[in-house]
Formats: C-alpha cells, sequence, structure tokens
C-alpha cells in the first residue's frame, strides 16, 4: 500500500500544477459543456501514457528530442490560437451566459478534439507521465504495476474533483461577468503556457 500511495500522491503532484488542460477542464466545468467527455478523455489519456510508460515505451520519447519538438511548436500554435479565441469569446455576447458561451469549443466532436489537442500536443505531458512517472514506477521492480496503478489512481481522482466540483459551482457563478472572467483567465493561462513551452526550448 505504500507503493500505491506514492504512487498516487506523485501523480497528483505532477497533474494539479496549472496547466492548459487543467485550465479547459475547469472551463468546461464552469460552462457545463460536456463535461464528462472532457473529464474522460483526460483520465483515459493519462492512464495509457503511464502504462505505456511503465512498459519501457518512454525511452524512445528521450531517444526522439527532435519529436518533443515538433510537439512542443505545434502545442504552442495551438494554444496561441486557444488563448486568442478565448479572449474573442470574452468579448462576444455568447459569452454572457452558459448556455450560449461556446468559444473555441461548442459541439461535442470540437469539445472532444480541443481535449486531444491540449492533451497530446504538450511535450511535459510525455515528459511527466511516460518518462517520469514510468522510470519511477521501474524502480520498484515487482512491484512496479502496484505504483502505476497509484499513479492512475491520481488521474481518476483529479479530473472528476476538477471538472464535476467546477460544474456544481456553475449555477452561483452564473453572471455575464463570471463568463467573460472564465474566458480571460483560460486564455491568460494559455499563453503562460506557450510562453513556457517557447522559453523551455
Amino acid at each position: 500500500m505504500d507503493i500505491y500511495f506514492t504512487g498516487m500522491l506523485t501523480g497528483l503532484a505532477l497533474i494539479v500544477a496549472i496547466s492548459a488542460q487543467n485550465a479547459f477542464v475547469l472551463r468546461q466545468g464552469i460552462r457545463r459543456e460536456h463535461v464528462l467527455v472532457v473529464v474522460a478523455i483526460c483520465t483515459a489519456a493519462d492512464a495509457l501514457l503511464i502504462t505505456v510508460g511503465t512498459l519501457g515505451i518512454g525511452s524512445v520519447v528521450e531517444r526522439a528530442p527532435w519529436l518533443l519538438t515538433a510537439l512542443r511548436w505545434g502545442g504552442v500554435a495551438y494554444l496561441v490560437w486557444f488563448a486568442i479565441e478565448s479572449f474573442r469569446s470574452a468579448l462576444s455576447s455568447h459569452s454572457l451566459t452558459a448556455d450560449d458561451a461556446v468559444g473555441p469549443g461548442g459541439s461535442l466532436r470540437k469539445v472532444a478534439l480541443t481535449t486531444l489537442a491540449l492533451t497530446f500536443l504538450n511535450p511535459h505531458v510525455y515528459l511527466d507521465t511516460m518518462v517520469m512517472l514510468g522510470n519511477l514506477a521501474n524502480q520498484h521492480g515487482d512491484q512496479r504495476w502496484t505504483y502505476t496503478l497509484g499513479a492512475i489512481t491520481g488521474s481518476v481522482l483529479w479530473f472528476p474533483a476538477l471538472g464535476l466540483g467546477a460544474r456544481a459551482l456553475a449555477k452561483p457563478l452564473n453572471r455575464p461577468g463570471t463568463w467573460r472572467a472564465v474566458d480571460i483567465g483560460v486564455g491568460g493561462v494559455m499563453l503562460l503556457v506557450a510562453l513556457r513551452l517557447v522559453v523551455a526550448g
């Protein structure tokens, strides 16, 4: 159990930090817009990447810096676009109510694709889940899958708590200024994450 909880706490420590993915989950939760789909995609993606890392495939990422570079610049471009769309949404009448606020998303397909893009176009996702958690898991020998299960549990706990918790606050926050603030805040986070990706390179 010690190894299980160590994996869970390590996984939580890596995903709780402010990120584009977390900002989007929070945004969708407050807007009550396809929250369960967003939460499911984020959780499944983490579980997949952590498992792949434990299997040792994370070493491929370490040996292919050009892949991370391509992902980094693709992520920067997407994050900047998303930030611009969020600012535009904040200035439009669509940001006045939860039902009308669509911004960069709206339909189930668009929201799902946005979630996938924000997840897999971020090179830090691969470094944190596949490389770091994968390496840490394999340091526990025969107990590596116990550690892996703990790390996955961290994601299973975090994303529903973030998305559904924000959803529960949607009704009391249903004011014109709130939706503008959400869009501006999310746009700001996207720009900061994009800047961090540029500087990290």
